[in-house]
């Protein structure tokens, strides 16, 4: 396990926070295209032995502290019966949900059993990786698997799974107990914790977030608490009251719309991940420098004790053609500059 990341989750108060991006692994990086011109993006996924070599590279190019599982959040979605192809255009469904195709969901355990690529993925993940790294894996938050299968993206208004939210509790009727079993696969494979991604929740408001979303993130914390951290795209601290952030979360995510000082305010356990705009990361690299030390300096400003928990990090994850010489430059000046 990686020290830095360790104090994080702990909030012990260090110099130098771990650092780790969302989709570091990706279409960015020389390492990933090349062995995406052998392969393609599923057997990437679902081939254990290259998913771990795809989650390794960025750790070996950039030296982060964190590798993370390679995979997809919308797999659950396929095991259900849905259908998933990807495509230049993105991942494909083979139909959405509505009140008339809700019915065609499969068989849960047949479905859980189909989830178990990811555990022998994160197997041999960490057996690729260096000791003093840490791993962590992931699943689609349930609103956002939801809006996937109602919209056949988390693009737009969410007219239509909005509108139809009466349908949300016969999805999570069999992909909560999925999305459960897939959580407790990848403990059982050795990740250290399991992020929700919830990309969906920033696209409605404070009040449908803690009707609709909250009480199923209240059920996941609860069944794994200080395992599951939470990431949610476009949400502001008015969407996380008092019951939210007592829950045994190993820590938040928190994306570039949000000051991170603050964000220690609205967290106040595990750790506080973010949050630079990675659209930054095309900048002509002194102009980037100058943005990213913009960044850094309220956080060196802190004491020690009030930014203990912090995880250095993007607002959301690594851009397709990002630089890779603003990457390296970035964790380097970061262990530069708070070291």
């Amino acid at each position: 396990m990686n020290e830095l990341f360790k104090n994080a989750l702990n909030r012990t108060p260090q110099k130098t926070p771990p650092i780790w991006f969302m989709r570091q692994a990706g279409r960015y990086h020389q390492h990933y295209q090349a062995l995406r011109a052998k392969h393609s993006f599923m057997e990437l996924c679902k081939n254990p032995e290259l998913a771990a070599q795809v989650a390794l590279g960025p750790v070996e190019e950039f030296d982060f502290d964190v590798s993370i599982l390679f995979s997809d959040i919308l797999f659950p979605l396929e095991a259900l019966g849905m259908g998933l192809d990807y495509t230049d255009h993105g991942p494909q469904l083979g139909f959405r949900l509505n009140q008339e195709t809700i019915s065609k969901l499969g068989d849960v355990d047949q479905a859980i059993d189909f989830m178990s690529f990811q555990k022998q993925a994160v197997i041999e993940t960490r057996k690729v990786l260096p000791k003093n790294k840490s791993l962590i894996g992931f699943v689609g938050g349930l609103w956002t698997l939801f809006v996937y299968a109602m919209e056949g993206s988390h693009a737009g208004s969410l007219i239509a799974s909005k509108a139809q939210i009466n349908l949300f509790p016969q999805f999570l009727e069999k992909m909560y107990p999925l999305i459960k079993a897939n959580i407790a696969l990848q403990l059982a494979g050795g990740v250290e914790v399991v992020m929700i991604f919830d990309t969906a929740a920033g696209e409605v408001s404070p009040m449908f977030f803690q009707e609709w979303i909250q009480p199923v993130l209240t059920n996941l914390a609860k069944e794994f608490p200080g395992k599951i951290g939470y990431y949610s795209k476009g949400t502001q601290p008015v969407f996380f009251n008092k019951a939210f952030t007592e829950l045994p979360w190993a820590g938040q995510g928190f994306d570039h719309r949000c000051f991170i000082p603050d964000c220690f305010k609205v967290q106040n356990k595990g750790f506080v991940q973010g949050n630079f705009d990675q659209s930054l990361l095309f900048m002509e690299e002194s102009q980037f420098k100058k943005n990213l030390m913009t960044f850094l300096a309220p956080m060196k400003d802190m004491s020690l004790e009030q930014r203990a928990g912090w995880v250095c990090g993007l607002g959301h994850g690594v851009l397709p053609k990002t630089p890779e010489r603003n990457v390296k430059l970035f964790v380097d000046t970061v262990r530069e500059v708070l070291s």
